[in-house]
This record gives C-alpha cells, structure tokens and sequence, in this order.
C-alpha cells in the first residue's frame, strides 16, 4: 500500500493510535488483532512458550502502515503484521529493517524480500463469506455479478479497499476475474459502483463479528474467516469462490526500523514461522508459508481443490504499484 497524507488523515479520524501499552508488554505489534487469522491464540501461544507479552491490535494495514510513517522518529511498534503490497510500501519507504528469521530460506521465493525486510508467515484466499442464516431467503451467491442482483441489496459489505489490505485484495480478484489488468482497473471501479447502488456496506475495520452477527451477510473475506464460521460459530455460514475466478493473498511480518525491543521482537518472528506456529495456522485455515503439512481434519474441511484452481496467482509487487492509481479512481468515482 502507498499510504499518503490522505490515509494518515482518516487514521486519525478512527481514532487510530498506538495501541493502551500493558506495563508489563514485551513487544509490540501492529496489527495483530485478536480476532483475526488467529491471532488471538497465537499471542497466548507466544506468552506461555516464550514469556512474552504482546498486547492486541485492531488496525488494519493501511492504518498500521500510517501510524508507523507518523512515529517514524519515534518509534513505538516493534513488528507490524501486513497484507503483502502494504509490507512491500513499508520496505520502499525506509519503515522497516532487515531481518532473516529462523526458517527464512525455507519460505518459497515471491514470498519473501530477498533483503529480508518482509516475508510471508500464510495465505488466504479472497471469496464471498456467507451467513446464510442472514439472506432473507435469498440463494447463496455463486459469482461476483450476482452481488449486483436487487435480491442482495443492503446484504454485501467489504472492506474499504483504499485503506485495508483486504478490500484491495477484493479490487484486485474482482478486476481480475473481469478482464481487467494491472494498468487497468475499470472492471473493478464499476463493479464498486454497482455494490454502492446495491447499498453495499463500506467497513473500516475487520468485519468478523459483523458477519456473524447477520448485520453484514455477505462480506468480501478470506477462506480462512469463513471457514472459522463454519466450524465454530452457531448458526449456517458458506465461503463461497467467484465463478469467474479469485485470487490468493499472502500476509507478512516486518520488523519494524529502530524498534524500540528488537531483541524480543526477534525472538517472536522467529516463532511465528516454526512448525508449532505454522500449524497452529493452518488450524485457522490458513496456508502456512513454511512446508508443512496440514493437519487431516482441517484439510478436509476445504472446499476442493478444484474449486481453487481458479485462484489466480498476482504479482504483488506489481499490483502495489498499481494501488496508487486505482486510489485515485476509487475516491473520485465510487466513494
């Protein structure tokens, strides 16, 4: 993400900070809220196995990548969690600092910075997260031209794609599957419009519990939340990949320039990408970045694999430069 003046500002209006800082936190993270990918096991993991404390946080990666730019001479944040186009801004802008954790070789090359600024610790894949329970008696949608449908107005939300990794994840899949390309994202700029003529919800936030609360019933998410729903909470939830097509998106850690405890810090990157962590998100429904394999039980609880051969693999790099863009288009033709 190229976060500007503009993303820094609405920031700001959130109210977006440096997290309450416990007296007794070891480290600190950006963006490793409790209710997401699992993060909320695995910070209880990383206090009982390595005794250090990390206090939850609820940014996204464009509020993270902001609050960072604002501390930049003062920084408060040891390691930041980030979609991968936003890890890759962070890099270019001097905001974070070289480091090879344990393992680093043993994640696939594309999935990590050959300078060790960022790598991936797992994938998710973009779709449609369905409270079924919630659609009224509408069908569960099967492509992404359906969500323009009357019958789903006032029932599709995704998150605001000029700040959230997510929601420009969901950009790039939508123009993807669309026709469009990189240089242009006319397919998804109108895809937005139709949804903001269908009333779509517009979040700022990760939007589980909204979900799963019927408030929004069909959300733009990964697998992994979906199938977290499915299999945990009450109630009938679907995850569902576009007919015309997805793609996958990998999420990374960065150590933070100057952070203020990096030899813990060090400590905890290096355990997120240990088999213990890396399975522990695949128990979340999550790909690991590191091989390894994942538990039976939670394997057979995808959806086939053939359903993910249309999951189209991006140039990230490349698709973080097209954000700047694709901003501008968004702001001055959709919001």
């Amino acid at each position: 993400m190229r976060v500007t003046l503009s993303t820094i500002l609405a920031a700001a209006a959130l109210g977006v900070s440096a997290p309450a800082l416990a007296q007794d936190a070891d480290v600190i993270c950006y963006n490793c809220p409790p209710e997401w990918a699992n993060w909320g096991k695995m910070l209880d993991s990383i206090r009982e196995d390595l005794g250090i404390s990390i206090p939850g946080d609820n940014k996204n990666s464009g509020q993270a990548t902001a609050q960072l730019i604002a501390e930049r001479a003062s920084p408060v944040a040891d390691i930041a969690y980030l979609g991968i186009n936003a890890g890759i801004a962070a890099a270019e802008q001097g905001l974070v600092q070289p480091y090879e954790p344990a393992r680093f070789a043993e994640i696939p090359e594309g999935l990590r910075d050959p300078e060790g600024r960022w790598w991936a610790v797992h994938q998710g894949t973009l779709g449609f997260f369905v409270n079924v329970d919630a659609l009224a008696g509408a069908p569960v949608p099967a492509c992404w031209a359906d969500l323009a449908k009357p019958e789903y107005q006032g029932l599709v939300g995704y998150l605001d794609p000029t700040s959230a990794a997510v929601g420009y994840v969901s950009a790039v899949a939508v123009n993807s599957a669309m026709g469009g390309s990189l240089k242009d994202f006319t397919p998804a700029i109108e895809f937005f419009k139709s949804l903001g003529e269908n009333d779509a919800i517009v979040a700022m936030q990760t939007s589980y519990a909204r979900t799963v609360s019927g408030e929004i019933p069909i959300l733009l998410d990964y697998d992994f939340n979906a199938y977290r729903a499915k299999y945990t909470e009450d109630g009938q939830y679907e995850f569902v990949l576009p007919c015309e097509g997805t793609v996958s998106f990998p999420y990374v850690m960065t150590l933070v320039a100057d952070a203020p405890h990096v030899e813990n810090a060090r400590k905890v990157l290096d355990y997120l990408l240990s088999d213990e962590a890396q399975i522990a998100w695949t128990e979340a429904y999550l790909r690991p970045s590191i091989p390894v394999e994942m538990p039976a039980e939670v394997a057979e609880r995808f959806l086939p694999a053939s359903e993910y051969e249309r999951a189209k693999d991006i140039d990230w790099a490349a698709a973080q430069a097209a954000q700047a863009a694709f901003t501008e288009r968004y702001l001055a033709e959709v919001r």
